[in-house]
């Protein structure tokens, strides 16, 4: 369903079950990131009344990921600790073509959002399968669930505006490029991506 080429390395799910305060901060970095995210693409692009309109609850339903992670790192007395720079975002960021044109560049931001969209769908079933614990089980299952929903929505929204064909054949490129940027990046259990 999600088309990515490179599958998490099995090993992630134990790194990140013994780094648990450090991939919920990560996690809880990453859904604040989402909502500014959101804002920033409202902000620059009003004139597009459906991606206006199917953005604005991504941003309060991104800002309650937030507030439910905070909530998982208390509830098991740990600490939401320091924001890291996300290597796997910077490296997607270098993907993005350069363009003058306005639906270009909305093209661009929209495909590079669903793939991390992808991405953390596609870790956070792994970590709703192998984690130990039945009640992260399930915490991991409700947030697979939302990423797949908006791994589809930023792909409907570039397909809204621009045609077919040239976001099927981008977004071909950029799961091909994701694959590279995953192969090269060190396993690390404390971060999402």
């Amino acid at each position: 369903m999600l088309g990515l080429k490179l599958p998490t390395d099995p090993r992630w799910a134990n790194l990140a079950e013994h780094s648990l305060e450090e991939v919920l901060t990560d996690h809880a970095y990453c859904e604040q990131k989402a909502a500014l995210s959101c804002i920033s693409l409202i902000a620059r692009y009003p004139q597009w009344e459906r991606l206006v309109d199917d953005l604005a609850p991504i941003v309060t339903e991104e800002w309650g990921h937030f507030r439910m992670v905070l909530k998982a790192l208390k509830d098991r007395g740990l600490k939401l600790g320091h924001k890291r720079k996300d290597e796997y975002v910077h490296e997607l960021r270098k993907l993005e073509k350069k363009s003058d044109d306005q639906n270009e560049r909305l093209l661009e931001e929209l495909l590079r959002f669903a793939l991390i969209e992808a991405r953390s769908c596609e870790r956070f079933r792994v970590l709703s399968i192998e984690l130990e614990s039945e009640e992260l089980r399930k915490f991991y299952h409700t947030f697979m669930v939302a990423e797949a929903n908006h791994y589809r929505l930023f792909l409907d929204l570039a397909r809204e505006y621009m045609p077919e064909d040239i976001v099927k054949a981008r977004w071909q490129e950029y799961l091909t490029a994701e694959a590279e940027i995953m192969k090269n990046l060190e396993l690390r259990g404390d971060r999402v991506h």
